[in-house]
């Protein structure tokens, strides 16, 4: 929809608004109930007002003389739109209506106005004949439904079995009318149309599950039926079977309108989550400098303390240990585990005082010290043997 269709649309919902608040309100009129009904089916293609919908639900649930005036201002909206936004909003009004399951609902009987030969003004019939199809086969079920819910209270004086597979071929004839409302070309993928089809596939479950619990009671009584019962329930029972079939292609047409995110967005998700670059482009120079650069300082680093590392051998490890005049710290690599023998409470008190009668400021290099020095840990200390302080 264009910018000016938009804006003559608003315009043409703020007249109406304007003029329901001047009317007097009565058994048929309702000022705010009308300005509801407006909103809620306004010229907006691009958004659905849910609250103001939710409004006259509540009208209906709260206050059940407020259907006059509903079915007034939306028959009314109804007979003088060429919008299909306009009439396919006012459909799913008028079903979430029905949905409510208020008594006077089902008195309603055939809907009060007619969109059966509806037809778009407002748009290139090339464009507009897939939704004028959709409104004219939504307004079909609509209108067979509001009558079947009338009929039922008329037939109440039938035989039981009778009463069962008389509902049950109404449900059937539902369910037909419903499979026909669907959307017939690639223009029609908008966010109305996919609303309207979770109205009606909410409503498909809803009349299927009515139409098994009506065949399990059909055949609880079918052995003490008589043969014309008999042969009218079969002819239900066949009838179920096709609907099953065509209820399993209808589904599969959803599913393939339904818009759905192409392969290639998946896969390149999947890399993006992995770590790789969707596009298959080269890293900035910067980063891989600097990725590089710091690989080869760890790698120098690494190298440099194997070098500096004293490797020596058992022998000369004793020889260290034995060794008196040297007061230096020694690093000693080794595979093996060292053992310190802490000594008895006798040798400490002597290693003691023995420490102190010698110069504190030459002997203070044989004692480690409180606070640990930190060593830089090389990239790879996995690779390198444990380190031994001594």
């Amino acid at each position: 929809m264009k910018l000016w269709q938009r804006a003559a649309g608003a315009l043409k919902d703020q007249n109406s608004i304007w003029a329901a608040s001047f009317s007097r309100k009565s058994s048929y009129r309702n000022p705010n109930l009308e300005a509801a009904i407006i909103k809620a089916t306004s010229h907006d293609e691009l958004h659905v007002d849910y609250r103001n919908a939710q409004r006259v639900f509540a009208w209906i649930r709260t206050t059940p003389s407020s259907l006059k005036p509903l079915v007034w201002a939306l028959s009314k909206r109804m007979e003088k739109t060429k919008s299909w936004i306009v009439a396919l909003k006012g459909l799913i009004l008028m079903h979430g209506v029905f949905c409510c399951k208020v008594p006077a609902v089902q008195k309603i009987g055939r809907l009060p106005f007619d969109l059966s030969g509806f037809q778009d003004g407002h748009t290139r019939p090339s464009i507009s004949w897939g939704f004028n199809n959709f409104i004219r086969a939504y307004y079909a079920f609509l209108d067979h439904r509001s009558a079947f819910l009338y009929e039922q209270q008329s037939r109440r004086n039938d035989a039981p079995m009778v009463q069962e597979i008389f509902k049950l071929q109404k449900w059937q004839s539902l369910l037909d009318l419903l499979l026909q409302i669907k959307p017939q070309s690639k223009s029609m993928r908008v966010a109305l149309i996919l609303e309207a089809m979770d109205c009606l596939i909410i409503e498909i479950y809803d009349v299927y599950s009515r139409i098994c619990s009506g065949v399990a009671r059909v055949l609880l009584g079918i052995y003490s039926a008589e043969k014309p019962e008999v042969v009218m329930a079969l002819k239900a029972l066949q009838k179920a079977t096709e609907q099953g079939e065509e209820l399993s292609s209808y589904f599969e047409f959803c599913r393939e309108f339904v818009i759905q995110i192409p392969e290639e967005d998946i896969e390149d998700l999947k890399r993006i989550i992995d770590g790789f670059n969707p596009e298959g482009k080269e890293e900035d120079a910067e980063t891989k400098y600097e990725d590089t650069e710091s690989k080869e300082f760890f790698d120098n680093f690494a190298d440099e303390e194997k070098e500096n590392a004293i490797a020596v051998s058992d022998q000369e490890q004793e020889k260290l240990k034995n060794n008196n005049n040297n007061k230096a710290l020694t690093t000693i690599i080794t595979d093996k585990w060292e053992v310190f023998d802490e000594g008895n409470e006798g040798n400490h008190h002597q290693n003691f005082e023995t420490r102190n009668n010698n110069n504190p400021f030459l002997d203070s290099a044989n004692i480690l010290p409180l606070v640990p020095v930190p060593v830089p840990v090389p990239a790879y200390k996995n690779d390198l043997p444990d380190l031994i302080l001594f």
